[in-house]
């Protein structure tokens, strides 16, 4: 099995559940608290593929649509591509935003997440998608700019913590 984008699948469980183990050993808060039966995850992809149609979204939230990467049937990485942008998402969110799990980071699935999704935005009618990093993150920022982002500008960030780096990329 090669490396692809697949939306949000029960087939992925263990892998996404170890990767999200991952994140939370570093100190990252997933948006998911699920370490229950079969029944929740179902219901927790069923919540992420129900994103793209405006369904399950909190307050203030645009309609998303989110993947994932796998390889060799191995979650990756998610992505998610925001529909339309609110003015928080134009200064510091943008229409796209990864991560890649730590133990995969580091091996070229960024740049490869990233470029897979450019089709997936531009069929959502997004020609130019925002994308933005903390300007520290250098790993972050290399990805962009191997996948067309040019660099705008540089934002403070409203809500304290690094500065805010964005970039635009044509789909």
């Amino acid at each position: 099995m090669a490396m692809e984008l697949v939306r949000p699948s029960i087939n992925y469980k263990d892998s996404y559940l170890a990767a999200i183990q991952e994140f939370r050993a570093e100190g990252k808060k997933m948006d998911v608290d699920i370490d229950g039966p079969d029944k929740q995850f179902g219901a927790h992809v069923e919540q992420l593929n129900g994103r793209a149609e405006g369904k399950y979204l909190k307050p203030g939230y645009v309609p998303e649509s989110v993947f994932w990467l796998v390889d060799g049937g191995t979650f990756i990485g998610q992505i998610r591509i925001r529909h339309t942008l609110t003015d928080h998402l134009m200064r510091i969110g943008g229409h796209i935003g990864y991560s890649i799990r730590p133990s995969m980071r580091q091996q070229g699935y960024g740049t490869e997440i990233l470029r897979l999704a450019l089709p997936k935005a531009k069929e959502l009618g997004i020609s130019r998608a925002l994308l933005t990093c903390d300007d520290c993150n250098i790993a972050s920022q290399r990805i962009i700019e191997k996948n067309g982002g040019v660099l705008e500008n540089t934002v403070p960030n409203p809500e304290g913590g690094p500065d805010k780096l964005r970039f635009w990329i044509c789909t």
